[in-house]
């Protein structure tokens, strides 16, 4: 039986919710920064946007400190950059990709044969 504290599961499951908010802010700040340099909004709405911006920040901080989980929060994130990270180096150079490919494929034939 696998044995499961509460504690840990919501504090898994807080730091996954709040990274994935964490993202979705990067985007937004990521998008907000385009368009300022796009030079398509006002100097108003630039100001509502700076400050809508660090009111998110300020409210995703003081989240994780309360709930405790902002180290929750950075591994998952470290792990999604990991991942990310990963990806981007096998779309980057497809050889490696392939040669990982083969190295599965190559290892799944043997535990067959053993079989």
């Amino acid at each position: 039986m696998i044995d499961i504290k509460e504690d840990n599961l919501k504090q898994g499951v807080l730091g996954l919710v709040m990274a994935i908010v964490e993202i979705i802010r990067d985007a937004l700040k990521t998008q907000a920064l385009r368009r300022i340099e796009a030079q398509s909004l006002t100097g108003e709405e630039v100001e509502r946007l700076g400050r809508a911006l660090m009111d998110l920040d300020a409210a995703i901080n003081e989240i994780k400190q309360e709930m405790g989980i902002t180290e929750a929060v950075q591994s998952v994130r470290d792990g999604l950059d990991n991942l990310v990270d990963d990806l981007l180096q096998k779309l980057t150079g497809p050889h490696e990709w392939e040669d990982e490919l083969r190295s599965v494929a190559d290892g799944k034939a043997e535990m067959v044969k053993e079989c």
